[in-house]
């Protein structure tokens, strides 16, 4: 049984669209595994944020990209939030919107 892909809003489409090709390209790829796999890929393709969240690590030579997602009942995936990573670490106040949203998916109220 497949999954199904939602967006939190047609802005992280945007963002994602927005994306430079070689990144754009990895995380289609990865977003069509999970339809198939679901949302835990594992690494090198997805990492457990905790608290119900993950993230696709996109990586190609044009930089770094991530997508944070959670799941909701009924097989469904939903893209939260995403960015062009540009340090190490993952900013702060990036978490901090992915898990934002989540609890306002997780609650009904997106």
């Amino acid at each position: 049984m497949s999954w199904t892909i939602v967006y939190y809003s047609e802005a992280v489409q945007n963002e994602i669209r927005a994306w430079p090709p070689g990144l754009r390209a990895r995380f289609v790829r990865v977003r069509d595994l999970m339809v198939d796999e679901g949302p835990d890929l594992e690494m090198p393709h997805t990492r457990a944020m905790g608290k119900g969240l993950f993230e696709i690590r996109c990586r190609s030579h044009e930089g770094f990209g991530r997508v944070f997602l959670g799941t909701r009942p009924g097989r469904k995936i939903v893209m939260l939030h995403a960015f062009l990573k540009k340090t190490a670490r993952t900013p702060p106040r990036e978490l901090a919107v992915a898990y934002r949203r989540l609890r306002e998916v997780i609650s009904g109220e997106a």
